[in-house]
């Protein structure tokens, strides 16, 4: 065995480890992307989509390489691993590898120019005392965001339900880790129907079309394991994914994240 150290690099993940916590980003492995694909010197902008941005399939505009397109695409997906600035527009591009229309590659060309501008972005896990680590979940959906279809992004209690699952995950993680989350884990919720119905079981009759799985989230409302709370939508850290938000709100929920240059 062969002692090389702290992780420096790994898969294209550049980890940099320090008193202040650990930082990890993409930059090398963004550069590479803008080389690729012909934006070493594009012109910077401030958000990865036009705020209030809706992308349809339009099958009457004019076709673009799918090729491409899917190249494009893919190499930007690998990046959502540090740069979760980039989920939401990343994600609505991917739908359109089918059939990609010229709406489309601009689109994906301002997410490049984005990354262009925030090439050292990434994310700090800030050092903190194991005794102060309280786990805290965000849920949030977007509902028939999808103007082609009016599909929805999940819906607001079933996204929530899908929270509790992961911050079961993780409580059992942090467990293993000695790190042990002695009260419930909360789970901020803009949607008061969805706290509602997590906590009042009278309310069971009026949301049969939701599948029975779900309703576990009350049981672990009633076991005291999470609990969801209500928060404002414009602290809510979630819409980041979810919507085409203003800069302003975008670059304050952004820094909320901990993503830092």
């Amino acid at each position: 065995m062969t002692d090389l150290g702290k992780m420096k690099y790994f898969l294209g993940i550049e980890v940099t480890q320090s008193n202040e916590g650990i930082f990890i980003c993409q930059q090398k492995y963004a550069a590479e992307i803008l080389s690729r694909f012909g934006m070493d010197n594009c012109n910077k902008v401030c958000s990865p989509i036009v705020p209030g941005c809706k992308l349809a399939k339009n099958e009457n505009g004019k076709a673009s390489g799918a090729r491409l397109y899917k190249q494009m695409v893919g190499s930007l997906m690998y990046l959502l691993a540090t740069r979760p600035d980039l989920a939401y527009s990343v994600c609505v591009v991917a739908r359109f590898m089918e059939r990609p229309i010229e709406m489309h590659v601009a689109a994906v060309n301002r997410i490049l120019r984005y990354l262009k501008g925030t090439i050292g972005c990434g994310i700090l896990y800030k050092r903190v005392s194991v005794s102060n680590l309280q786990l805290i979940g965000w849920s949030d959906s977007d509902y028939a965001g999808d103007i082609d279809d009016r599909k929805s992004t999940s819906a607001e209690y079933v996204a929530a339900a899908s929270c509790a699952c992961q911050c079961i995950w993780l409580r059992n993680i942090l467990k293993h880790l000695n790190v042990i989350q002695s009260g419930c884990t909360v789970i901020k919720c803009d949607n008061s129907s969805s706290i509602k119905l997590s906590k009042n079981p009278i309310m069971h009759g009026r949301c049969k079309h939701i599948d029975v799985r779900f309703h576990f989230l009350r049981d672990l409302t009633k076991d005291g394991i999470v609990e969801l709370v209500h928060c404002n939508t414009q602290d809510q850290l979630v819409d980041l994914m979810t919507k085409p938000l203003k800069l302003e709100s975008f670059c304050k929920l952004k820094d909320s994240l901990g993503m830092i240059e």
